[in-house]
């Protein structure tokens, strides 16, 4: 009977021993589980980031304000009038705020004599806020003309520009 007994444990140890490890593995992926849900909610990657909706309607004179004057080069947009200098800040501003990355918000000069695009890259995250890199291609009297630049989103809804 000893050696039965002793014989019958030979055999319960490997099997334990498998019992053991596969419990050890379910705990383990258990924690890991755990973790990653628990930081899930934490986390978003930034290819599925939602803008905010913003504070102010997107024509808002302080939103594009924050633009600065936009990524073009000044001597470029300083022969354009008032309202066309705003056409270009509203498609940067609608670029920033809610075009997917690489697709362009397109605007044209009320006289059809300067036109552009904005084209924003997909967002990325500077500690709190949802910033972007963009390129502003336009022609201007008849000269080709481009700015690129980043800018990170405000609690307000407005962009500022990084230098």
């Amino acid at each position: 009977m000893l050696t039965g007994h002793a014989g019958s444990r030979r055999h319960r140890g490997p099997r334990l021993a498998r019992r053991l490890a596969a419990g050890g593995a379910l705990i383990a992926a258990t924690f890991v589980l755990a973790a990653c849900q628990s930081s899930s909610s934490s986390f978003t990657p930034l290819s599925y980031a939602k803008p905010q909706p913003a504070a102010s309607p997107a024509g808002s004179n302080a939103l594009l304000a924050a633009l600065n004057g936009g990524i073009l080069p000044s001597t470029a947009v300083a022969s354009l009038t008032s309202q066309d200098r705003l056409r270009t800040l509203e498609a940067e501003y609608k670029a920033l705020e809610s075009a997917p990355g690489g697709l362009p918000v397109k605007w044209t000069s009320f006289d059809g004599r300067a036109s552009g695009s904005v084209t924003a890259a997909t967002p990325y995250q500077v500690g709190q806020q949802n910033c972007r890199q963009y390129t502003h291609t336009a022609t201007i009297a008849g000269q080709p003309v481009t700015g690129q630049g980043a800018a990170c989103r405000n609690a307000d809804g407005s962009w500022t520009p990084l230098s």
